[in-house]
């Protein structure tokens, strides 16, 4: 192997364990099986491209023989069954179409039992079969690529848009495989331009399947995080709310109360939320309970309780760690802070001035018995009983049309 072949494959080489660093940020930040998997998939597929460039018997001459072999020959077959199990999963086609169902199960069978196979041949016939036993892996791997290829396009014809990338990848896929084993088979014979093309291909190969598969990892776990709004977490704040709010309400009583100390709940009343309705449009209430919420957790920190009673009405719970002259200031600091003016996107795409409006009240328990929806009740009824006496009167001017 020339200078340059060297410097071709060891370009290459770095590039794919730089983007392989993607894959180990994804596995890092995410922590789930899906990134380990596409990690798994990206270390064997990576580890078969480079072994087939040659790079590795250069630069270490002793390796022997019969290992190297079976290496090369079977993880490509063996990553074109990953590659077919991979998309059926990341894809979700095999559920919509039986025929690509069963292109996929028998397609990652025949290929595990090819890799078996070429194994088992390269043992007995490695002295003397060597290129013999490379072709029929390169065919092998070439049925495999076209499974790939055939099951992304059909999931992109289904309506899955990440598919039609994922077509350009398994593109740059057989670019690569035609490359690495024609590289292989001529004994590195070929040209400069021919091991730029196929290190270039294998490289965009990599980059296109980690990024979707980060993109995909994402779109997971907005869909688990969606999932799990349903069941007591506010859409727009991601507070809790309903009985998940009234059950950690219940919790910080009780740990107050093993503890020998008070637990206060503050009420915050919005009395103003829907004050932009006409003029902005509807939904922009949740623009101004998505910053309401931001300000509130600024404020307190995340070791108090902190959810959503109705949409007019935040509830802080202080545990048994803060005492109870910190509950009547802060509530009193957190009415000058969320009262701070803030912009709302309107939905003509202009920027509207929203200055909210709250009144507080505050009530401190002794008993982990207490009830927290009544407890909550009398500090709503507090923070009402001031929002009168400052607007001298009961506040119906900017209640919902449905609430009035």
């Amino acid at each position: 192997m020339n200078t340059l072949e060297i410097v071709v494959w060891a370009v290459m080489l770095g590039g794919l364990l730089t983007i392989g660093t993607m894959a180990v940020v994804d596995v890092v930040v995410s922590k789930s099986f899906t990134a380990w998997r596409n990690l798994v998939f990206m270390g064997v597929t990576g580890f078969s491209c480079v072994l087939l460039s040659g790079l590795p018997e250069d630069l270490f001459p002793g390796l022997p023989l019969v290992p190297v072999l079976i290496l090369k020959a079977s993880l490509g077959p063996l990553s074109g069954a990953m590659v077919l199990t991979y998309l059926g999963q990341w894809l979700g086609v095999s559920v919509e179409d039986r025929l690509v169902h069963h292109t996929i199960v028998l397609g990652s069978v025949m290929l595990v039992c090819a890799a078996v196979g070429i194994t088992v041949l390269c043992t007995l016939f490695a002295d003397t079969q060597s290129d013999e036993i490379l072709l029929l892996a390169a065919s092998v791997n070439a049925l495999s690529v076209l499974l790939a290829t055939l099951t992304a396009a059909r999931a992109a014809q289904l309506g899955d848009k990440l598919a039609r990338t994922m077509v350009v990848g398994c593109l740059f896929l057989a670019i690569s495989m035609a490359g690495l084993y024609t590289h292989q088979l001529d004994h590195g014979n070929g040209n400069l331009s021919t091991w730029i093309v196929t290190s270039m291909a294998t490289v965009l190969f990599y980059l296109v399947m980690v990024s979707l598969g980060i993109s995909r990892n994402r779109e997971i776990r907005r869909l688990e995080h969606l999932a799990g709004l349903s069941q007591g977490m506010d859409p727009a704040t991601g507070l809790p709310r309903g009985s998940l709010l009234l059950s950690k309400v219940d919790d910080a009583f009780w740990r107050s109360a093993r503890l020998n100390t008070t637990c206060t709940v503050i009420c915050l009343h919005l009395r103003n939320l829907y004050a932009l309705s006409e003029e902005a449009g509807h939904g922009v209430e949740q623009q101004i309970l998505a910053s309401m919420a931001a300000r509130i957790r600024r404020a307190v920190g995340f070791r108090c309780v902190v959810g959503l009673y109705h949409p007019r009405c935040f509830v802080v719970v202080l545990s048994a760690a803060k005492a109870n002259k910190s509950g009547m200031s802060l509530g009193e600091r957190l009415c000058i802070l969320m009262s701070q003016p803030l912009q709302v996107l309107g939905q003509q795409e202009g920027m509207h001035i929203f200055t909210p409006q709250f009144s507080s009240g505050t009530v401190t328990v002794t008993a982990a018995s207490a009830i927290p929806v009544q407890v909550i009740d009398e500090a709503e009824q507090q923070a009402l009983a001031s929002e009168r006496e400052q607007r001298g009167g009961p506040d119906t001017a900017n209640s919902p049309p449905a609430m009035r």
